[in-house]
């Protein structure tokens, strides 16, 4: 998700503007639910609405971060396949595998914040994104396989009947290479929004979401999860 690019102010900032985080947050969460539970057209709805607002705020990064003409219609037409077939893939999944997706791309956000953030450590490439250290990388896979293991068990197995707790040595290392891969293509996805914004000189893709900036900045990490996804059959 968006990165904070001037961390010497950020505390203040955070704690300033937290109530307005936190019910954004909660409409954002409750409209979500709402268009899941409700189903199709509500959901490919706002998934339109959502890939159109970051598509926008894209552009908007292209054309701000080169003057090159060539450059920026090759950046649209790439951010037009990007985010466009992360859609068009994400209104083919059944809405058990869109929250996996979801909530998938949640926990490694939030593992990776607080590992991050408590163990600290070498930076992944700290001229992109000065917030991203290794440890947190770490703390992103290991919360991405808790969250598939726990998906797993409530859609999987206890959906067929079977509610067996424990994991096998080898569906262990599985759910651990599958958190690994998200965990990747989700901070590739961080790591691509801020270097864009950092060419274009701003902070937030836009400032449509009070406390959150934009639109863009909320799903820069799910895009390539759920490409991924995709490739490989998922929820298909």
């Amino acid at each position: 998700m968006a990165d904070v690019e001037t961390p010497q102010a950020a505390p203040a900032r955070k704690n300033a503007d937290l109530p307005v985080r936190i019910v954004s947050a909660i409409v954002m969460l409750a409209i979500a639910i709402g268009a899941l539970v409700a189903g199709d057209p509500w959901l490919d709805w706002l998934i339109a609405a959502v890939v159109l607002a970051a598509f926008v705020e894209f552009v908007l990064l292209v054309v701000k971060a080169t003057q090159n003409v060539p450059y920026r219609l090759a950046g649209i037409l790439a951010g037009a396949a990007y985010i466009g077939l992360a859609g068009a893939a994400l209104t083919r999944f059944p809405p058990a595998m869109i929250v996996g997706v979801v909530g998938a791309v949640i926990f490694v956000d939030t593992f990776a914040y607080f590992s991050g953030r408590t163990i600290g450590g070498p930076k992944i490439a700290p001229s992109i994104s000065p917030s991203k250290t290794w440890a947190g990388l770490i703390g992103g896979i290991i919360g991405a396989a808790i969250w598939v293991a726990a998906w797993i068990y409530v859609v999987g197995r206890r959906t067929a009947g079977d509610a067996t707790l424990m994991f096998d040595a080898t569906e262990v290392g599985q759910i651990m290479v599958i958190g690994a891969v998200i965990a990747v293509a989700a901070q590739s996805g961080d790591f691509f929004e801020s270097w864009l914004k950092r060419k274009a000189g701003v902070k937030d893709s836009s400032k449509l979401i009070p406390g959150h900036g934009g639109f863009f900045d909320r799903v820069d990490g799910m895009i390539p999860v759920v490409l991924v996804a995709a490739f490989f059959g998922v929820g298909s």
